[in-house]
């Protein structure tokens, strides 16, 4: 009987089990769904470069790598004392000045997580076959950190877009911020680089200052978010130089709410609770320092603090004496403040490639910044390339947002315009301009389209209480509708490059999310049908064969000599000593190492043995046949096919950079008018380059760029060279002799080659 009873009770307990689940509406499930989906196109879109092979994009992610291996290896601890040799050899490189602390201990952090929590960092060794690096975990985490960023990125791009104007601009916002093409970009697997951490950090300061200033939150809450706001920046100024620019854009905006009258004690306090824990961060960060405090481009936010301190008096001080006291007292400190930092010496400079970016025309003065493809400024045309028609949306999404006139609109107005003033100045700064575009172009969205579809349901539409607006004709309505979503469409499914007069027209982010990484791509300026892995091997044959490198100056090794491009490649992957890298910290060793390679032959063996250099590596493109022209608008270029790639199309900066010519006119008239080592003359003034009509430079082919390249292309080609070394044996050469191997898919021959350095 009482098995019976305990089985009914069991029973009617089980019915009751249903009635306890949770009930979640509708609309969060549809909200979750929406989110998850975005959240997988977003890596699943950045993973389409896996077919490419598994490695670093690019070249300053491998030197953040490096940093982040040493820091697993050796501890915190020991980057503040680290002076490594391997770069910018004899010289070496204090780590700690170079180092951006936020992303290597991010990366070092999270290693450390999933290994304690089991997670395997060991993938199959078929997506990079024969990689040195491969069997590192570190490494694999930072291959795939990217992807984790720009997830949680555009979760925090969610939130952001909700406040500025509710979950239909929050989903969208995250939607195309998950396929823009620049973030894309700077996203993308292998991009183990600063703009990972940075856009999440910039978001999440802009999203955590203005709920911080939310009058409505109650004390607590507001403190919380602006201590949030304050590690996000400090965070930020330990990982990207473009913090001060972050720094500089919440300072103004803070201005604009004291022009508009919106000061309120939560301002004050949310504004100095942020920058102390900020620049507290970064006075900590070796890289930064405490000059970071007074640089010219941070002195805006002691500006706005003492306009808040003002603002504060005003609304204590009841007494017109009084106030006028304090305000007087604080206008002195500030007069004797300024003079006296500027006249100690204590105010530091804005840097030579801030200074660039926010007053471009004083670029032409640095060859050696004009020579990086990034720092080119952006067109009109680049910004329709980037962005599709969020380019044309934006300013539809300004006005609304003007007219909403609350913090976080104004916020994301002052946000979009200064940041395309600087994309505009700069390509590599696109990204910075890519999450307000697409809040705009959402806020643009959901504010036109939301009328015209109840337009579709209602007779009249209310906009706002006094306004009203009579019912469009459906059909109308209807075509806009069609418009909007082919504008859409064309942007992101079909692709819109055909508006600009190039033939494929892939969407934008596809075309950059199936790119292959630049190691992997052979660091030519097409895409290959596959891997190309002239490099690859290159680097593996050096870190195998040839004998280490000196620990520190005065001992024996392996020291190459290249252009500073490939200077992180030799240093991370070959595992051997450069005299130049990425970094571009000691231009005066650059310009020696361009002059040795525009030096004829006894010059550069001088320069060489200055540095002890045992190797020199080039790289050189070419096509297929030594007789194969291609047609370049309305002109025919012979086979150097330096617009491809390779150290043919850089000699022109060593000639600049190295000072060995004044200007771009005389370098080439010097070195060869057409390109290097050969001239050209219009015999037949037709205005098109002719074969005849090209003849050699000797000043141009008596260098040794031009000697290392043509002999290692005149091997691969024919087998043979009428070019004769005198102090140059060769060592390895990536292309075997008389043997053509293009890279798949085009008829580019990439070429990278190994020479040993004869002194005697």
């Amino acid at each position: 009987m009482n098995i019976r009873k305990t089985l009914k009770e069991f029973g009617m307990k089980l019915l009751k089990i249903p009635s306890l689940r949770p009930r979640i509406p509708h609309s969060s499930l549809i909200r979750g769904a929406l989110l998850l989906i975005i959240l997988l196109l977003t890596v699943g879109v950045r993973l389409l470069t896996l077919r490419w092979g598994f490695y670093l994009n690019e070249f300053d992610p491998y030197f953040h790598y490096h940093a982040a291996r040493h820091i697993s290896n050796n501890g915190l601890a020991s980057l503040f004392l680290w002076h490594d040799y391997s770069g910018w050899y004899p010289w070496g490189r204090e780590m700690r000045n170079l180092a951006n602390f936020g992303l290597a201990l991010t990366a070092v952090t999270l290693h450390r997580v999933l290994s304690f929590l089991g997670v395997s960092l060991i993938f199959s060794p078929d997506l990079n076959p024969l990689d040195p690096l491969g069997s590192d975990p570190l490494y694999n985490l930072c291959v795939i950190f990217p992807l984790i960023m720009a997830a949680l990125t555009c979760m925090l791009m969610y939130l952001l877009g909700r406040d500025l104007g509710g979950e239909a601009v929050g989903l969208l916002s995250a939607l195309l911020l998950a396929i823009d093409s620049s973030y894309i970009d700077r996203t993308t697997l292998g991009w183990f680089d600063d703009e990972t951490i940075g856009i999440l950090s910039a978001l999440l300061l802009i999203l955590s200052f203005n709920r911080s200033i939310d009058i409505r939150r109650d004390i607590k809450s507001s403190i919380i978010y602006a201590v949030i706001g304050g590690l996000s920046l400090g965070y930020l100024c330990a990982s990207w130089g473009a913090a001060r620019y972050l720094v500089a854009m919440t300072s103004l905006f803070t201005l604009i709410l004291l022009l508009l009258k919106r000061y309120t004690p939560r301002l004050l306090l949310s504004y100095t609770i942020i920058f102390s824990l900020a620049f507290l961060i970064a006075a900590a960060n070796p890289r930064t320092g405490l000059s970071f405090l007074l640089e010219e481009t941070n002195l805006s936010v002691y500006g706005v603090l003492f306009l808040l301190f003002i603002g504060e008096i005003n609304r204590r001080i009841a007494s017109l004496r009084k106030k006028l006291t304090c305000i007087m007292l604080l206008i002195l400190v500030l007069i004797a403040a300024y003079p006296t930092l500027l006249f100690f010496g204590l105010i530091k400079p804005i840097g030579g490639k801030f200074l660039f970016t926010l007053i471009p025309s004083l670029r032409s003065i640095s060859p050696l910044f004009e020579s990086v493809a990034e720092h080119k400024p952006s067109s009109w045309a680049t910004f329709y390339y980037n962005f599709g028609v969020s380019v044309m949306f934006a300013p539809v999404g300004i006005f609304f947002a003007t007219i909403m006139a609350t913090n976080l609109s104004i916020f994301i107005v002052v946000y979009c315009l200064t940041s395309i003033y600087f994309a505009s100045s700069m390509i590599r700064l696109n990204i910075l301009a890519s999450p307000a575009l697409c809040l705009l172009w959402a806020l643009a969205l959901k504010r036109i389209l939301s009328p015209l579809i109840l337009s579709l349901r209602e007779e009249t539409q209310r906009l706002g209480r006094k306004v009203k607006i009579k019912s469009f004709e459906k059909e109308l309505i209807g075509g806009l509708l069609i418009v909007m979503f082919a504008l859409f469409a064309l942007t992101h499914v079909f692709g819109a490059a055909f508006m600009l007069g190039i033939p494929k027209t892939d969407p934008r982010f596809l075309t950059h999310a199936s790119s292959p990484t630049t190691l992997s791509g052979g660091s030519l300026h097409v895409t290959p049908s596959s891997t190309v892995r002239d490099w690859i091997d290159t680097l593996i044959w050096m870190r195998e064969n040839l004998p280490p490198s000196p620990s520190k100056p005065g001992e024996n090794g392996t020291v190459v000599a290249s252009w500073w491009d490939y200077g992180y490649w030799i240093t991370v992957i070959a595992n051997k000593t450069t005299l130049a890298d990425n970094g571009t910290i000691n231009g005066t060793q650059i310009a020696q190492i361009g002059r040795m390679f525009m030096s004829n032959e006894t010059e550069a063996i001088r320069i060489l043995k200055e540095y002890h250099v045992t190797h020199v590596v080039v790289y050189v493109t070419f096509f297929n046949s030594p007789y194969e022209y291609v047609q370049v608008g309305s002109n025919i270029r012979p086979n150097d096919a330096y617009e491809y790639g390779g150290d043919n199309g850089k000699w022109i900066w060593m000639a600049l950079i190295s000072g060995v010519e004044a200007d771009e006119n005389r370098a080439r008239n010097a070195f060869g008018n057409y390109t290097l080592g050969w001239n050209y003359n219009d015999a037949d003034r037709d205005g098109r380059i002719s074969s005849y009509e090209i003849f050699p430079n000797s000043r141009g082919q008596n260098t040794v760029l031009y000697k290392l390249m043509f002999y290692g292309r005149d091997m691969t080609l024919f087998g043979y060279s009428s070019i004769t070394l005198e102090h140059f044996k060769m060592a390895y050469s990536s292309q075997g002799e008389n043997s053509r191997n293009p890279a798949p898919g085009t008829s580019i021959i990439p070429l990278v080659c190994v020479y040993e350095v004869v002194y005697e």
